[in-house]
Formats: structure tokens, sequence, C-alpha cells
């Protein structure tokens, strides 16, 4: 997935001859109206213009450090600045510079497995995917197998995977996911412990020398090929000043049938040692296998950028309401044979189409009482990168944000009566949507697929972590067309998930519709506009997480 690099930044000229080609190309279905574009001057035409420029092959598929970024970082501080808003960093720039690291393993000779007088060698990209966050030239793994379940340590929900088992040097095999059951883990939502950014802290923090998450469809969320389909891809983190020492040698995913050759060369059952590992009283099970690799690295450091714009309040301009988008995608992968651009249509060209369509409409509106910021991030799929940079080195005091509202991949199938809240029940966000969505004979719904935990896959949970109460929207499934059956858009979303998704097949479809799109852009414009025209402050749930965190900073003098 490496990127080319070294063009020249997409000109202004460049960029308004791509948007007229846009405009012409536009397809009938997807500029059908919104009946309530009036209500903000959001439009079809204009948000699929955006879709088509930013997911067009010029584009190469925005992954960070490529000409791809280039363009995109110009074409956004180009849009912003037609719209007449005011670079959003204090410096004077439309740009948060975001340093990180590219770390491309080179091609070696697998996993060498061994033990019991018998061996193996697993093969990337068809059995696992390993690499390193280190920032160093090599590593070496060399460790016994041992299975530690969910690798969950839980003391809330009365759960520890590991007991008081000295896993330090061990290469760990963990299963993907929370823990089935109603009554484990708060039911059928996943929790942070299911994640498996989760998985690999608790590795690096219990001394482990690697960690190989065990990949389930189903669990996961996404098939294999989105890991294993480019085993040497290049891996992105934040610069730190330990070069990432403290993690773990080696992190990755193993495939669920490569992980049931490996018990069996151990003489053990996969399928005994998953339904253990339901059980609080589950403890480790050491396989009796050593697995060794060595992986050799090509690094480079890359200066990606944060775009951000402001509108600035006309009362409380010291208090910040923030639209967040993800502008980068998984760029251009030069061993491909035939399509070789990510072109990201859903994730992300469209979200973040939608971030310039209402920063277009507050434009045209004028100052609210609160600044209004728009910020567009940098490698969200490479781990939420460029938010949690922003997070944790925020241009505005986090406690006088009041909130942010995150889009990351719109509905682009048509008009649903409903509208998905990922997270629903966080923070009283849901309250303010519920009212205006009613205004408009519209329903707010959960999310229809809590297991796979969406609501940490997306940059809005960045900002949840520092406090600001954060709210993650999702396309509805109840549409309004007849031409639509019942249970078409949980359909639809798992045809994207299987077809699509961190696919190059991810480019603008015939039968995209973007009316709905619109109806719910109108329906977050006026969030933002009525938290920004308020003197209250959105406050997360007394069941939250976060809302300690938001205390606490809020506190701080």
């Amino acid at each position: 997935m490496e990127a080319s690099r070294g063009a020249s930044p997409f000109s202004s000229a460049s960029a308004k001859a791509l948007v007229v080609a846009a405009v012409l190309g536009l397809g009938v279905a997807a500029c059908q109206p919104s009946n309530d574009a009036a209500r903000s001057g959001i439009a079809a035409e204009s948000l699929m213009e955006h879709i088509r420029v930013l997911a067009s092959d010029e584009f190469e598929g925005r992954a960070p450090g490529s000409a791809g970024e280039a363009r995109t970082v110009a074409y956004l501080t180009d849009q912003f600045q037609q719209l007449g808003l005011a670079p959003g960093n204090p410096d004077g720039t439309y740009v948060q510079a975001v340093p990180l690291v590219g770390i491309t393993p080179r091609p070696n000779g697998g996993l060498e497995i061994a033990g019991g007088g018998a061996t193996a060698t697993l093969e990337p990209g068809a059995d696992y995917v390993a690499y390193t966050k280190r920032v160093v030239e090599e590593v070496e793994l060399d460790g016994e197998l041992v299975f530690v379940g969910y690798g969950a340590v839980a003391p809330e929900y009365d759960w520890d995977d590991f007991k008081d088992v000295d896993v330090s040097g061990k290469v760990l095999l963990m299963l993907v996911n929370d823990p089935p059951g109603p009554d484990i883990f708060g039911g059928k939502a996943m929790t942070y412990y299911g994640r498996w950014t989760y998985k690999f802290e608790i590795a690096a923090a219990r001394g482990a020398a690697g960690a190989l998450v065990i990949h389930e469809t189903g669990p996961a969320g996404y098939p294999w090929e989105v890991i294993g389909s480019s085993p040497y891809g290049e891996q992105f983190d934040l610069v730190t000043e330990d070069r990432n020492m403290g993690r773990a040698r080696v992190e990755g995913w193993i495939q669920q049938d490569a992980t049931a050759r490996l018990f069996e060369m151990a003489g053990l059952d996969f399928e005994d040692a998953k339904r253990a590992a339901t059980q609080r009283d589950f403890e480790p099970i050491a396989l009796g296998l050593t697995a060794r690799t060595t992986i050799v690295n090509t690094l480079r450091t890359v200066d990606s950028q944060n775009v951000v714009a402001r509108l600035e309040g006309s009362d409380a301009s010291d208090e910040s309401v923030f639209y967040v988008a993800h502008w980068d995608h998984l760029g251009r992968d030069a061993t491909l044979a035939g399509d070789q651009i990510f072109n990201g249509a859903a994730d992300n060209a469209s979200g973040t189409a939608g971030l310039l369509e209402i920063a277009g409409a507050f434009a045209r509106a004028g100052a609210q009482q609160r600044s209004v910021v728009f910020l567009a991030v940098t490698a969200e799929e490479q781990g939420l990168l460029g938010s949690r940079y922003y997070a944790g080195q925020p241009l505005y005091p986090t406690a006088r944000t009041v909130a942010a509202l995150n889009m990351d991949v719109l509905n682009l199938l048509g008009r649903t009566r409903d509208v998905t809240v990922v997270g629903m029940g966080q923070s009283s966000l849901d309250d303010l949507a519920t009212r205006l969505a009613r205004d408009r004979a519209r329903v707010l719904r959960p999310d229809p697929e809590p297991e796979k935990g969406f609501y940490y896959r997306s940059d809005h949970f960045e900002f949840a972590k520092v406090g600001i109460p954060a709210f993650n929207p999702d396309g509805g499934v109840e549409f309004l067309s007849e031409d639509k059956e019942e249970g078409y858009g949980l359909r639809m979303r798992e045809q994207y998930t299987a077809e699509d998704y961190h696919q190059v097949s991810d480019e603008v479809k015939d039968y995209w519709d973007l009316s709905g799109a619109v109806d719910d852009l109108d329906l977050f414009f006026e969030m933002g506009r009525e938290l920004a025209n308020s003197a209250a402050w959105p406050e997360w749930s007394e069941s939250s997480e976060f809302r300690a965190v938001r205390e606490a900073d809020r506190d701080q003098p």
C-alpha cells in the first residue's frame, strides 16, 4: 500500500478543472434532491463534486506522505479559502503538522514454527501478517506460543485472562473481540477490551515479545483480505521519543485456519480452547511451540498534515464546536495487477466531502456565538493517528471544546427515516439529535452491529478519550423508497464490507443516491448550529467511561 511520492502539490487550477469534470460526469441517481436541502443549502450535486475529485485516480488513494496527500491538502485548503473561512491553526495556516514514521517490512521467509519434533512455516499474507511498530531497521522474534484467550484484564467485569501466568518473552495468540454472552462484558456491544489496539497494548504491558490477533470475519467485522492482501505494506505511527521501544517486538494477525493448524501441531483442539476462553476461570495455554521470524524494515519520516479551518464566534469565540472527518485512505499498491489505487470513495471521500458541505453551510450562515472548527485529519486508517495527535496537541483547549461531530462514510444509498448513532447513550448529544430528527419526521437508532466495535474505529474516539463529547453517526437502515425492501440497508452494509471495504473497488458507484446523505448532513449542520448558539454544554451520561475525564479537564485552572 505504499504510495508514490514527490509530485508537486495539487494546484487550484487543477482542482477547479477536476470539479468541472466531476459535474459533467454526475449520474442521475446521485443527484436526487433532498426535501431538506433548502434548510442549509447542502446539495447532492456539490457533495458529489467533492467526492469525485477526492476519490479520483489523480489523488492516488490519499495516502499520508504521498503525492496524493499533497493534492488532498491543497484541495481542502483551497476549498476552505474559497468559502472565506479563516485558517484554523492559530499560527495563521490551514494545516497542523503531524509527524509520522513510515515502517515498511521487507519480504521474509515466513513465520517458522517448531516443537514436538515437527516444524512448519506460515506464509505471510495467506496465513498471517506481522510487523513491528518499533522504529528500528530490524527485529528478531523467538518465543514460545501461548494462547491467552481474549487477552483481557477487566477488573470491573471480574475478568482476567492472564491470571498469574508470566508471559514475558512469549508470543501471544489472542482472540478478536470480547468474550461472547449476554452476561459478559455488558452484553453484545464490544468494549474497548475487544479492540485489537487494546490487545497489543496489554501484550506490551505484560512484557510479551509478540502478539498475534486471531482473525475471524464475523467478530472482526471485515474479511481476511482486508489484512492479508498486502502483507508488506507500509505501516505508519506517530513519532515518539522512545521510538516505540515499549511496544512488543512484533504485532500482527493470524488466520483462524492457520491457528487451528498450530493447535493440531501441538496436540490440542482450537475449538476446545475457544470454548474455554469464554469462561472466567480460563487460564493461558502454552502450546509447546516456538515461533521465529526476522523483520527487516525500510524507514522514512513523513511530515503529514491535518487540515483545519475556522468560523470565529461572535460572543464566545474561545468556545469551539468541531466537525471532523478523515481525508486519508490506503494509497496505491504498485505490486497489484490491474487497478492499483485504493480510491476510498465511500471511506472517506464521502465524509470529507460532507465536511466541506457543512463548512459551506456555516460560511453562508455567518458567524455564530461560538466558534465552529472544521478538522480534516490524516492517518485514520493507520490507527486514528491524526486525531490522536490533535487530541494530544490541541490547537484549542479541550476544556473549551463543546463537542465533536464525526463523519466517516456517509449514507450513499438514499433517504432513510432513521439515523444510526454509534455509541448511542454515551452523551446528551443524542438528546439534541433526537429532537432535531423528530422535527424532520425521523428517528435515531442504535448501531445494529455493536459487536463490531465501530465506536472505537473512528476519529471521534480520540476526542472522547480526552473528555470531549463526541457524536458518531452512521447511515440509517429504514429506507423511504418503496423499491428498497426490508433489510436492504443491512444487506448493503454487508455487501460493502465483503466487496469494497479497504479494497481498490471502493469507487463511486452508479447506484449511489446522495439524497440521504444530504438529509443527514442537514441534520448534523443543525446540531452544530444549536451547539454554537447555546450557552449550555453537552454532558456525558452518568454511565459513560469518559465523564470523569471531562470533569477533571474542566476543573483545571
